[in-house]
């Protein structure tokens, strides 16, 4: 089963990708970059280490992609007040419509896709969505 989820997974996120690539009528942003925008947009204000801890990544290498994602005029980084070293990450408005536009429509192709299952496979893919939530908590769990 773990063999099949390492094929599967990738490959489902690869085949999602490519559809939404065709329709994103701005140049996609690479999934780090949507990984780090999705999370600061549920956190704003979340500091670089805390989104590095949160992405399983090196801190210094969230901070490069910040730069690039500020450059981009996708994130704002505000110093902390209490501790000028520590910055503040915040999603501009247009990170927010491009992460909203990206996530449309990847809902609208699973949706559609999801429209093609049986009754059964409906039930079974429903009920491997909290196993999988849960795969991805020990998984995080076990790397801290």
């Amino acid at each position: 089963m773990a063999a099949e989820l390492v094929a599967c997974l990738p490959a489902l996120c690869r085949a999602l990708d490519r559809r939404v690539d065709r329709e994103f009528p701005h140049p996609k942003p690479p999934e780090a970059q949507l990984a780090l925008l999705r999370l600061v947009h549920t956190q704003d204000g979340v500091t670089v280490r805390e989104a590095a801890d949160a992405l399983l990544m090196r801190p210094n290498n969230v901070s490069a992609l910040v730069t690039q994602m500020v450059g981009l005029g996708l994130l704002e980084r505000r110093p902390d007040p209490a501790d000028k070293r520590i910055a503040h990450l915040h999603p501009t408005a247009l990170a927010r419509q491009r992460v909203t536009e990206v996530d449309r429509l990847m809902s609208a192709h699973l949706t559609e896709v999801l429209r093609a299952l049986t009754d059964g496979e409906l039930d079974a893919l429903g009920s491997a969505v909290g196993s999988l939530h849960s795969v991805n908590r020990l998984l995080h769990a076990r790397t801290d």
